[in-house]
């Protein structure tokens, strides 16, 4: 149960920081009103917070003692508290927040400890969305530096100790997210300062998320021109969900300005669409359209490239991952910024969909922008237009609802902050319900469930909101929907929407009309159960319940009450709502009616009730007759289906028996049992005993008179005819005979359950019964009924439980004031406080019957046990089938009295600590609250009584148990199984189990979310706060069930249970593992009492099963967990498992794999950590500190703090220790001869998992980890070679760590580092930022990585010392130089280094063409260069030198990777051996260069990037040199030659990256210079690889430059932030440096076109290559992340481009040509370019000779068109209409036909209100053109003329495809007077019509067409059927026919 269940009304007082009392009280009369409703007293306030103290104190004993591991079971204890809703004061819940903060930030600890605190954290803030806040930012503040530094570590880890696996950075950026509120406002200029200098291109991925998480949701101006400014500039989906959720987040936040919570300093102000300006909401409203994904023109993908561009983002930036909900923040957004702040538009106010030029829509803009987004998206919505994008597109109408009705409800409320005129108008509200109601209506029929689910979410919103506007139409869609019962799709689709709106259809308060649509409507459902169709019986089951729930069901007509109807109700319970509906709501079926004549129908309408009640039941019985025969291993009825159908009815029958009148229910009962007596049904055994169950739980006398008596005889007939006297112990089939015996246990089961005091009644006979059932009943399926029946019948008498949930208080059911009135009071909702909650609480003579049952049923039973056992090695069958049914009996007593006993405190022989290290009293205890228990007092005899029974109980099956496993035999499996399920019982059956609490919660949350309009809404139906008071209670049972302890029997039946876990058979084994596993998860330290006996099970000589058994246990989550973190037991589970390898069993050994591959998840360096932790924890302290201060003197117990502190050096002491003998003890086995390599494998991880960085490992680890390294299998030599890797990075750090804070937080420094001061950027660039320097510019320092320089600079630059000649730069740390000597030792043993390159030199088994250069083994090399330096530098050359010149391609990449990773690892080696090395390298780089081979250059490609990446080109002089001084050819013989120079060249551009801007201008002219490379199709021998083409390299090339040189540098950050509120383009993304070279290219290319060669060698021309490589270069660029920075170029070639677009005779021209033309939409352009880009194809279309250019211009320009829809101007959009009308007028018929197309979807998705005009202007032009004779000269344009109007027409009918308008029906007879016309005129028409036809059928699903027909008079369907067939001589009118005839033959849902 979440904090959101009860919102708790806090707020800040006066004297900020402290709870005002007035917020105190409301939080105490919140928690009265869950007390309230409980049937037993609670704690009260101050007992509770004694509780409260008693938790805090042991925390920050834990925390002072750094007892990590022990702290989290308190933060358990922590969170048990919370869940029982005591109000906490506002400075205690800041000062814990706090406490949790600083422990997120202590470095080093394991994460999955982290994850506990953070979520910790946002419990006690409680963050939710939608919920209430606990804390205001001016009761807490934080500090964000610290987090920040944390975070640094895992944004950029180190390359060789980072753990890919890792999710730290999503855990701290979440903590961020969490705290950021709480950052104080005045840091965000140091926020800005510290981040954006680290925002780079590379970078802008990390540091978005950063700054979205840290930046605090005050004071907003001093960001959000800069985030707009970024975001303008960059094209990536992930930058696109981050800023969109700040935006939503920003809107809700500042929608009530300076009156909010943030004050007027602190608030946003409001603009000219609420906090945003007009060219913000243009560019967030063009996001909003962007994200809804639709498909438009002929792209039918993505409609983006940023997610193509996210892909080529660094792993790192990838590894942030948030679930954002961008359909919410979009919602969010566009809700929380209307308001009226414009002109109210004043035409078509009654059709949205129409704008205007005049004003806006309800006078709000972004209603009006919401207006014309969904017009826009309208036709995706209709199911057959189905696709990827319709559960978008519905979730954000969905979305949309709910936070408009959360907002539109907080307005209403008196303490909503927001001004008057800023809120939401009943106009808007009506307006914005009416555009979204179309589109919900046609997607309410999709077809999947999850579309389906957000429609109805949103239609009921709407339905709750305007009920008036929406609910006409839903009832009109239903009746017809329900009356075709055969369109299943349909009926179920109907059924589920309303009972999604159940509500209003109900309840006169919410909607007066339907009321009398209930009974109608019911009556209609009831064909819908049927067993052939389960998802139709599912939905109208559903559908019976959600009316029912709210209404009482009985017939309150005239005939049976006689009524005045004029009197009604009194006057006070009459809504202040107008008789009469509002005028222009009602549709055309719904007459209006005044309320007086509306409540007489729905009166009348109940006469039905009683035929529908007998109906529905006959339905339900005649469904349990075809039911499948019940069977299988758990005796369902049929397979998943059948039972879903079973438990869909049981939950209706329930709600409908509960609210049935009195005469109704007799009717009901007398109709069941007439069929109980009559009939027994094998199949419906258990269907019809829940059916009894209904009517039980409703009036349990009624039903238990009627039933018990009958059955009660039957039973006895039955028994003494030998009913159940088969003797059998597991499932089976049912003997037919036994019929009878079951179903009439099944009704007797039915009858209990509830209703305790029924049972006394009847005490002796159901004792009697029950006694001679559990002597009788001899077949499993008998005694194990018998035992639900005690089951039930205890349950009934001895628990607390909650009865009579109708829908209204029970004083009130039975009133005559409600009964008269009844339909008024349906629906019916109640406040908190009024809503009574009616308990069973067992009497005294209920609990004596209990114990008389425990007296005469369960200790016979146990008797009968104890004397098998006497015998247990002679049993037969008899004696088998004794045992089990009667330990069943005895067990099924104890199954139900779970909460009959109160288990006070026990003793405790086995406490299993470690005496040494752990103190008992920081054990956690139960947190012990008053609960439903029945007996409490120890001292009672009855509890005595109770007690002494279970003891027995106990200690039998424990000593059952013992007798079993001497004497263990398949015949005794079923047996064994009865006492593991009887542990079961004993161990477990107490208080309330998790998975119990948890459906509890659900089942509350559902039912409370389904009655709530809004998430703080207080009023609810009774039945919720019945759920809520039940859940409360189990809550308070669920912490009696948590931290038990354990005693001595407890302890003896956990060993029973690990030997049945052991069993050698598997379904013993199964069962009883299960149960362990559960024991484990409710009893302290029950984990660490099971290990010591698994691990004796896989001791040498062990039974194969007992190893699986214990394997499987170990392999379980929480005990691999538990065990690999306990200081004593983590080596031995490492240990035994390594042992395994006696055992050959094949499926033992998979399943140690197994085992040993899941332990790896817990090893890691900081679990060690974790429990020996020395560092200071300052921060935790000081919090501390803060914290006590809350509570009393006394909070921490000084006397446990100094046991805790004493033993903390022990702890410490103890954990190191252990951790060197496992280390030893896993090498110990590994080294061991005999070790199988697989086993040496699983040591050689288990060691790299337990390397420490604060730790230096023993030599002879490392030696092994080098050795392992050359072995012959792969798996083993890739773990080794990771494990030597991070030995030698540990070296390093620990080395270069003055303190451990720095060891773990990687903040340890190079001695040779330096920072240099940035004082003049351009100063620096000239010692640090060249391609090349002279010798004596040369210096001393090397700046390796630029990680900023793009905004602005950090104030520092690493660089690092160059090494001078001499001995060696660093002194390795002196516990580290023993591991150095003995890898030495390694190394100059068996040619190492030769056996390595062969064994990297073997060929992959993985078939790749071209092999890369694998990371790995570069890393591994690089690591020996950097530890050993020039030691083994021979060795290696010598190694190297013969492998780069081998044929082998293999041999090659081997001693690529020893030459990568040795020149790699060389950047601090003396100056003599880097120089020694680089003059060996340089040597063999041209005998490299003739090496690459279109098979092998790959790899020689990475091995040149290796070297060059993050490099200061300094350290790599010769190659750098080398790269210049390669020949880049353009127009050689080789292409291959060429190609590799490029791509080499294009490795040096971009791994210089900023350094390379010296030599830019000089390259990119080259390269433009040699655009007409006629290197096109390159593939020239490679297309083997689909090498790049040389085009392609110039693109790339020329792309990388100009990403290179866009650098929109600033002085400093906070100079960068004011740039983006002062200058129009902060980023410089307008502006181009090579716009002139560019233009000069293009103004040559209509030259060029010229002189093109003819075809075949039209590919050769000048035109075509240049051409070609230029688009080649803007389709690279639009799909990466710098995309805007191509439109100014863009606009300079798109004449052109579109000129290509039309060349037939160059298949790749064209292709390329249109496919960048498409691109140009897929990106965002800056708003200016948006008219420049549609103008140049206006212009291309209007200017152009040339009809094919028009024909493919047209279909862009409307993609173009659509996609930034909401940033067109009127003036363009008009230019854009006009050029559309000339092109309807062309010569060329193709043109015409296009421009007919793109009309129609024009005005469609934007231009609804020119309808009108156009088609008066297309009707006059047919009316005024005559067609003369064909011989006329005038003929041709006279035909032309009439086709361009007979186009327009039929374009504007084709704009609406799923809707008849009223001004189509006329079209219809201006068509059909020219279907005979001349060819074009008549096949279009033709074409025209049957689209019409398809799109009456899609009418004809949606319900609509029986409005839509009366639209169309007899002449115009007619025309209609004219126009289909083309002659006016056919008088069938066959289209009319087909129309009104369609009930007969519907088509197909799918048509």
């Amino acid at each position: 149960m979440d904090d959101d269940d009860v919102s708790v009304p806090d707020s800040p007082s006066s004297e900020s920081g402290t709870l005002s009392p007035d917020a105190l009280e409301r939080q105490r009369a919140s928690l009265q009103t869950y007390l309230k409703a409980l049937p037993y007293e609670c704690e009260p306030l101050e007992d509770m917070q004694a509780k409260l103290e008693l938790i805090v104190g042991r925390i920050c004993i834990c925390a002072e003692t750094k007892n990590w591991l022990v702290l989290t079971t308190w933060d358990g204890m922590l969170q048990c508290w919370l869940l029982m809703r005591y109000p906490m004061p506002k400075t205690t819940r800041a000062k814990l927040t706090h406490l949790y903060y600083e422990l997120c930030l202590v470095p080093g600890i394991e994460p999955r400890v982290m994850r506990s605190w953070a979520d910790m954290l946002s419990r006690l803030i409680c963050n939710k969305p939608d919920s209430r806040r606990k804390l205001d930012a001016a009761d807490l503040e934080l500090p964000w530096r610290p987090l920040w530094r944390v975070l640094q570590k895992e944004l950029w880890p180190k390359k060789r100790t980072h753990d890919s696996s890792r999710n730290v950075v999503n855990i701290l950026l979440f903590v961020a997210e969490q705290c950021r509120r709480y950052y104080p406002a005045s840091e965000i200029p140091d926020m800005l300062s510290e981040f954006l200098p680290m925002l780079t291109k590379d970078t802008v991925l990390t540091m978005v998320p950063v700054l979205t998480s840290f930046v605090p949701p005050t004071h907003a101006h001093l960001y959000l021109p800069m985030v707009f400014k970024i975001w303008e500039a960059f094209n990536s989906s992930l930058i696109d969900d981050r800023f969109v959720e700040l935006c939503g987040e920003l809107a809700e936040e500042h929608v009530a300005g300076h009156l909010g919570e943030v004050g007027p300093e602190g608030a946003a102000e409001w603009k000219t669409v609420g906090i945003w300006s007009d060219a913000e909401w243009t560019f967030l409203i063009g996001k909003a359209l962007g994200s809804m994904n639709v498909p438009v023109g002929a792209t039918r993908g993505a409609s983006t490239t940023a997610g193509h561009a996210d892909t080529m983002a660094d792993k790192q930036s990838l590894r942030i991952k948030k679930l954002i909900n961008r359909s919410s923040a979009l919602a969010k957004l566009i809700v929380y910024s209307m308001s009226l702040d414009g002109p109210v538009r004043t035409d078509s106010t009654s059709n949205p969909g129409t704008p205007s030029s005049e004003g806006y829509l309800a006078g709000s803009r972004a209603l009006d922008s919401l207006d014309k987004l969904i017009t826009s998206v309208e036709s995706f919505f209709h199911p057959s237009n189905y696709g990827v994008w319709s559960l978008n597109l519905t979730h954000f109408v969905q979305r949309l609802m709910a936070e408009f009705a959360k907002r539109w409800k907080d307005e209403q409320q008196p303490s909503c902050k927001t001004p008057v005129t800023r809120r939401l108008t009943p106009e808007i509200r009506r307006n914005f319900i009416v555009i979204l109601r179309t589109p919900i209506l046609l997607s309410m029929f999709s077809k999947d469930p999850f579309t389906i689910s957000y429609s109805q979410a949103a239609m009921r919103s709407m339905a709750l909101l305007e009920p008036n506007l929406v609910m006409p139409e839903i009832l009109d869609r239903a009746y017809s929907g329900l009356e075709v019962v055969n369109e299943t799709h349909r009926t179920t689709a109907v059924m589920t929407m309303l009972s999604a709106v159940a509500l209003p259809l109900v309840s006169e308060r919410l909607y007066l009309g339907g009321q009398k649509h209930v009974v109608p409507l019911l009556e209609l459902c009831i064909p819908g159960i049927d067993l052939n169709d389960p998802v139709k019986t599912v939905c109208a089951t559903m559908f019976i319940s959600s009316i029912v729930q709210h209404i009482k069901i009985a017939d309150v007509s005239m005939h049976q009450f006689g009524v005045d109807l004029t009197s009604d109700a009194p006057a006070e319970d009459i809504m202040d709502v107008d008789g009469v509906l509002p005028a222009g709501v009602d549709s055309p079926g719904m007459p209006t009616l005044s309320r007086e004549e509306e409540r007489a129908l729905a009166r009348e309408s109940t006469a039905g009730f009683a035929d529908w009640v007998t109906s529905l039941f006959r339905r339900v019985l005649a469904l349990f007759e075809n039911l499948p025969e019940e069977g299988g291993k758990k005796g369902t009825t049929g397979g998943k289906m059948e039972e879903a159908v079973l438990k869909a009815i049981k939950g209706s029958l329930d709600t409908v028996c509960l609210h049935l009148s009195d005469s109704l229910f007799d009717l009901v009962l007398k109709l069941v049992f007439d069929y109980a007596s009559t009939n027994a049904k094998s199949n419906a055994v258990r269907a019809f005993g829940q059916l009894v169950s209904c009517l039980a739980r409703v009036r349990p006398e009624k039903t238990v008179d009627k039933f018990l008596p009958y059955c009660i005889a039957q039973i006895q007939e039955e028994l003494k005819h030998g009913a159940s006297s088969i003797r059998t112990t597991s499932t089976h089939e049912a003997v037919p005979s036994d019929t009878t015996l079951h179903w009439n246990m099944s009704i007797l089961r039915g009858c209990f359950g509830y209703g305790g005091a029924t049972i006394l009644k009847y005490k002796d006979q159901l004792l009697g019964l029950v006694s001679l059932l559990v002597e009788k009943t001899k077949s499993e399926r008998g005694y194990t009924g018998t035992g639900r029946l005690i089951n039930r019948i205890l349950h009934s008498a001895a628990t607390i439980y909650t009865v009579n949930s109708r829908y209204v208080n029970p004083a009130e059911w039975d009133s005559p004031e409600f009964n008269r009135n009844l339909t008024l009071h349906w629906g019916k909702m109640l406040d908190p406080d009024d809503a009574e909650v009616t308990w069973h609480v067992p009497s005294h003579d209920e609990i004596e019957l209990v114990l008389e049952i425990l007296d005469k049923i369960a200790a016979p039973a146990l008797d009968k046990v104890e004397a098998l056992l006497e015998t247990s090695g002679k049993w037969d069958n008899v004696a088998r089938n004794d045992f089990c049914r009667y330990l069943h009996a005895a067990r099924s007593v104890w199954g139900g009295l779970s909460t009959f006993l109160l288990l006070g405190h026990k003793e405790v022989v086995n406490p299993c600590l470690n005496e040494d290290v752990e103190v008992p009293e920081l054990l956690v205890e139960p947190l012990d609250v008053k609960a439903g228990f029945v007996l409490t007092d120890p001292s009672s005899p009855q509890y005595q009584r109770a007690f002494a029974h279970r003891a027995r109980f106990g200690a039998l099956v424990h000593r059952a148990a013992n007798v079993l496993q001497e004497s263990e035999g398949e015949d005794h499996i079923d047996a064994v199984i009865g006492v593991s399920r009887a542990i079961d019982v004993y161990l477990l059956e107490y208080a309330m189990t998790r998975s119990n609490f948890e459906s509890l919660t659900k089942a509350y949350r559902q039912a409370r979310d389904s009655n709530r309009v809004w998430p703080k809404q207080k009023e609810n139906s009774r039945v919720v706060f019945l759920k809520r008071a039940q859940v409360y209670n189990a809550g308070r049972l669920y912490m009696h069930a948590l931290y038990r302890r354990r005693d001595a029997l407890d302890d003896q039946l956990l060993e029973n249970l690990i030997e049945m876990s052991l069993s050698q058979y598997t379904r013993v084994r199964r069962h009883a593992q299960a149960v362990l596993h559960n024991a484990c998860g409710y009893f302290v330290r029950s984990t660490r009492f099971t290990l010591p006996y698994l691990f004796r099970a896989l001791e040498k000589k062990a039974d194969p099963d007992r190893m699986k058994g214990a394997l499987y246990i170990l392999w379980n989550k929480g005990t691999a967990a538990y065990a690999l973190a306990d200081i004593n037991f983590n080596g031995q589970y490492l240990q035994s498992l390594l042992e395994c390898q006696h055992q050959e069993k094949p499926s033992v050994q998979k399943l140690v794999a197994s085992v040993a591959q899941d332990a790896l998840v817990y090893l890691n360096e900081e679990s060690c950590h974790t429990d020996a932790f020395t560092e200071d924890i300052t921060g935790v302290l000081q919090s501390l500190e803060e914290l006590k201060g809350e509570f009393s003197s006394g909070i921490v117990d000084q006397n446990i703090l100094l046991a805790a502190a004493a033993k903390c050096e022990a702890r410490i002491a103890l954990k190191n220790q252990r951790y060197l003998e496992t280390v030893n003890t896993v090498l110990e086995i590994a080294e061991r001869p005999t070790t199988h390599w697989r086993y040496v494998q699983f040591a050689l991880r288990f060691l790299y998992g337990l390397l420490r960085r604060d730790f230096a490992p023993p030599p002879a680890v490392a030696a092994f980890f080098l050795q392992q390294s050359i072995s012959p299998h792969t798996t083993i030599r890739v773990t080794a070679q990771k494990a030597v890797v991070r030995v030698c990075a540990h070296i390093k750090i620990r080395t270069f760590s003055r303190s451990n804070e720095q060891l773990w937080l990687d903040e340890w420094a190079n001695p040779l580092r330096r920072d240099i001061a940035i004082n003049d950027p351009e100063e620096f660039l000239r010692h640090h930022g060249q391609p090349g320097y002279s010798p004596e510019q040369l210096g001393n320092l090397r700046v390796d990585k630029f990680e900023t320089g793009f905004l602005a600079w950090t104030p520092t630059v690493k660089a690092y010392q160059a090494v001078p000649e001499g001995a060696s730069a660093f002194q390795w740390e002196e516990p580290s130089i023993p591991i150095l000597q003995a890898m030495s030792k390694v190394m100059d043993q068996d040619n190492f280094f030769t056996v390595l390159a062969l064994l990297w030199g073997q060929e992959s088994m993985k078939n790749t063409t071209t092999p890369e250069l694998r990371a790995e083994n570069v890393t591994f090399m690089k690591s020996i260069a950097k530890m050993f330096e020039h030691e083994k530098l021979d060795a290696i050359l010598d190694t190297i030198d013969p492998l780069l010149a081998d044929g082998d391609r293999y041999k090659q990449r081997s001693g690529a990777e020893l030459l990568a990773g040795l020149s790699r690892g060389s950047k601090h080696w003396p100056k003599q051996h880097a120089d020694y090395l680089w003059s060996w390298i340089t040597a063999r780089l041209d005998r490299i260069y003739a090496q690459m081979k279109p098979d092998t250059i790959s790899f020689w490609e990475n091995l040149l990037s290796e070297q060059l990446v993050d490099r200061d080109p300094r350290r790599t002089e010769p190659l750098v040199k080398w790269i210049l001084s390669l020949p880049l050819e353009f127009h050689g013989d080789s292409a291959f030659a060429m190609s590799k120079s490029l791509s080499i060249f294009n490795i040096l551009v971009d791994c210089l990256d900023l350094r390379f801007l010296p030599l830019a201008n000089q390259y990119i002219n080259l390269f433009l210079d040699n655009a007409d490379t006629g290197y096109a199709e390159a593939r020239c021998a490679l297309h083997t690889r689909g090498f790049r083409t040389i085009r392609s390299q110039i693109a790339q090339n020329v792309y990388a430059i100009i990403t290179i040189q866009w650098r929109p540098l600033y002085p400093s950050a906070l100079e960068f932030v004011s740039a983006c509120t002062t200058s129009h383009d902060p980023l410089h993304i307008r502006e181009a440096r090579h716009i002139a070279r560019i233009s000069q290219i293009v103004s040559q290319l209509p030259g060029w076109k010229e002189e093109r060669l003819p075809p075949p060698r039209v590919s050769q021309s000048q035109y075509d290559k240049v051409g070609l490589t230029l688009l080649q270069w803007v389709w690279d660029f639009a799909h990466g992340p710098q995309a805007p920075l191509i439109f100014p170029y863009i606009i300079v070639m798109l004449p052109e481009i579109i000129r290509m677009s039309e060349l037939n005779d160059s298949s790749e021209l064209q292709t390329y040509s249109s496919a960048v033309l498409y691109v140009l939409s897929a990106v965002t352009p800056p708003p200016e370019y948006i008219e420049v880009i549609a103008d140049n194809f206006i212009n291309a279309i209007k200017s152009s000779t040339s009809w094919r250019i028009r024909v493919n211009a047209l279909p862009t320009l409307i993609v173009f068109f659509y996609r930034n829809l909401l940033s067109m101007s009127s003036g363009l959009v008009l230019r854009l209409m006009n050029v559309l009308q000339e092109c309807l007028s062309d010569e060329n018929i193709e043109v015409r036909e296009m421009a007919s197309k793109m009309l129609s979807g024009v005005v469609r998705c934007s231009q609804r209100q020119s309808i009108i005009p156009l088609k008066d202007r297309f009707v006059t032009m047919l009316r005024r053109t005559r067609l003369p004779n064909r011989r006329d000269p005038t003929y041709a344009d006279s035909l032309r003329s009439l086709h361009s109007a007979i186009l327009g027409v039929c374009a504007l009918i084709e704009s609406f495809p799923y809707s008849v308008e009223s001004w189509m029906p006329p079209l219809t007879e201006v068509l059909a007077n020219h279907a005979t016309d001349p060819v074009p005129i008549s096949t279009t028409i033709r074409k025209c019509a049957s689209e019409f036809k398809k799109v009456y059928l899609l009418i004809v699903l949606q319900d609509t067409w029986h409005k839509d027909q009366l639209a169309f008079n007899e002449d115009q369907l007619q025309s209609l059927s004219t126009m289909l067939v083309g002659t006016s001589y056919c008088t069938s009118t066959r289209l009319g026919f087909v129309l009104t005839d369609h009930t007969l033959t519907p088509p197909a849902p799918d048509a």
